[in-house]
């Protein structure tokens, strides 16, 4: 099958187009014939070999981790898939891989497509549609009339939290930049800051979750604006011990993560607030209780850019320098 495959870590050049053997497909498997993946920070994270020591995938290997596509076999011990349904998912984070034309995935980790959505809608969604459903409905809680502030809500993953939150009937505020102070507002957002004329943290007081997707001094400036029993859950803050428990790493991985998010965790117990990481998983049973929402409108994806796949580098290129407007950029396969 064609696929592209990474050579060598920290290098884009490292990334190339080839062919790469056909899955081999498992009892509880499906093929999965890929129309479209999307591109997500876990990816440039992946090639830049930020999460070797707790992902070590053998180069060479295929990535990609977002999928809407046509399921062609299935597994001997498969009973929710046949033949012909268009699925979506994010595989398990052992068996990546949605860069290429066929994917094997375990049918636990796979959902049928929503109806209302073209294939590169439908691949820009899993990934951070489970994110944002694992941080606010799993590890928040979040109850109706609950304040949550979710940054960079014209991102992949802030569109639809955004949503999801408005969903669960919170009051939500957002920061974007004044280009997309509307798109957030379009979206739900009840309070939008626009970064590039007020700090956040001097606008925002007394909330219940903070959802960071963006670490270093956003993440430290969002302790400030949470009441006392508040929490902040970030995606791309430092990583920390009950994460490393959950990977069953090792005792030294477990002691280098609570290292590194000491500071953090620790600045968070004085304002009598709590800091958490959150590695998103893989999950079929949570993308079909988001179809629905999908299905009837309530939540919508927003694609920026599709790139046909003979050009996934610069897609992925494209993705780093940000120069995406609003949402996901996606990779069309056929």
């Amino acid at each position: 099958m064609r696929a592209f495959l990474v050579e060598r870590y920290g290098d884009r050049a490292g990334l190339r187009a080839g062919e790469a053997p056909d899955p081999e497909v498992g009892a509880d498997d499906v093929l999965i014939q890929i129309y479209a993946a999307s591109i997500n920070p876990l990816d440039l994270k992946t090639l830049d070999g930020a999460f070797k020591a707790i992902l070590p995938y053998r180069v060479p290997f295929v990535p990609g981790n977002d999928l809407a596509g046509v399921v062609v076999e299935v597994g001997a011990a498969v009973t929710r898939f046949s033949v012909g349904d268009e699925v979506y998912a994010r595989p398990d984070q052992d068996r990546i891989g949605t860069f290429a034309e066929l994917i094997a995935v375990h049918q636990d980790d796979v959902a049928i497509k929503p109806v209302t959505l073209t294939m590169e809608e439908a691949a820009s969604l899993p990934l951070v549609a489970l994110t944002a459903w694992q941080v606010l409905v799993e590890r928040a809680r979040v109850q109706p009339g609950q304040k949550v502030l979710i940054h960079a809500g014209s991102g992949g993953l802030g569109t639809i939290a955004v949503q999801l939150a408005k969903q669960l009937g919170a009051h939500v505020a957002t920061t974007a930049s004044t280009a997309n102070v509307d798109l957030a507002k379009r979206l739900g957002a009840d309070i939008v800051v626009d970064y590039k004329k007020q700090a956040f943290e001097t606008v925002l007081h007394d909330y219940d979750v903070v959802l960071d997707s963006l670490g270093g001094k956003t993440l430290h400036k969002s302790l400030d604006v949470l009441k006392p029993g508040g929490q902040v859950i970030s995606v791309a803050g430092p990583p920390d011990a009950a994460f490393a428990r959950e990977l069953g790493a090792n005792p030294i991985i477990r002691l280098v993560m609570s290292a590194l998010s000491f500071r953090i965790r620790r600045r968070a117990r004085r304002r009598q607030v709590t800091y958490s990481f959150l590695f998103m998983k893989a999950s079929g049973d949570q993308l079909r209780k988001l179809t629905p929402l999908v299905d009837a409108g309530r939540i919508h994806p927003v694609v920026d850019t599709v790139f046909p796949f003979e050009s996934t580098r610069e897609a992925l290129e494209y993705a780093e320098k940000r120069r995406a407007k609003a949402g996901k950029v996606v990779v069309k396969m056929v």
